[in-house]
């Protein structure tokens, strides 16, 4: 099985731009995710795809394979198409690894690797949910899962409604799992949701994976426990730091 890495990363950012090579205790943010990205024993390889060349050159400067693609992708996923089509030899799946996550586990991304098959389509990490604040935030994006671990729908509403229960005790009568955000494809599976159209369920919630959902597709998902730490704004970053400080 040969699975190709993939860390999309673009210098423009509306909250952070230049976030990518902004710089964590000597060295760069998309330098620390390649780091972590390699350590995963299943990747066959790792590169990252970006549309800026100071990304390139930086890259290239310490040692990491990289990518140009184009500027105009709407989304991670169709830029780990492009990566995919313009990689040298075939590969099975792609993982979707986001660059804004300095501290990624590597057993993460091995974790969502070993869901590969041949016959699983999409997959992704999840974590149970076990205090009621977990599934409030709206940023939280719940999962809802048939007997198969195979995702029903996602939202970022609370999903199930457990009735008859008061609403701060429902994960307690109901297990609960939230999204981690972290993507497997199927090489010729990649291929085919790059060409669908935005879905209605997929502009309602502002989540791409209902377009899937929404024409058919299955998405394994994959229990974790650990949560990553994005990097969204100058208070993630020092948080990042202060974790690295004392780790």
């Amino acid at each position: 099985m040969k699975i190709l890495g993939v860390i999309p990363s673009r210098y423009a950012s509306t909250r952070f731009p230049g976030k990518p090579l902004i710089d964590i205790l000597g060295k760069s943010m998309i330098h620390r995710v390649y780091e972590q990205a390699s350590k995963a024993r299943h990747l066959t390889k790792v590169v990252v795809a970006t549309d800026d060349e100071r990304i390139k050159d930086h890259v290239l400067a310490f040692g990491g394979d990289v990518l140009m693609t184009s500027p105009d992708h709407p989304s991670g996923t169709d830029r780990c198409y492009e990566a995919l089509t313009l990689s040298e030899g075939t590969f099975d799946y792609v993982i979707n690894i986001q660059g804004d996550e300095p501290m990624i586990d590597p057993q993460q991304i091995d974790a969502l690797a070993k869901s590969f098959d041949g016959k699983t389509e999409l997959a992704t990490l999840i974590k149970t949910a076990i205090d009621y604040n977990d599934i409030l935030n709206q940023g939280a994006v719940k999962v809802v899962l048939d007997v198969h671990s195979d995702a029903l729908y996602f939202s970022r509403a609370i999903l199930p409604f457990v009735k008859d229960v008061e609403e701060k005790n429902w994960t307690t009568e109901h297990p609960y799992f939230v999204h981690v955000g972290m993507y497997g494809y199927r090489a010729d599976i990649l291929r085919d949701i790059t060409q669908l159209p935005v879905s209605s369920l997929e502009k309602a919630e502002s989540l791409e994976q209902l377009r899937w959902l929404e024409n058919g597709y299955k998405i394994k998902c994959v229990l974790t426990d650990k949560e990553g730490q994005c990097v969204d704004t100058l208070e993630d970053l020092q948080k990042v730091i202060e974790m690295l400080q004392q780790s």
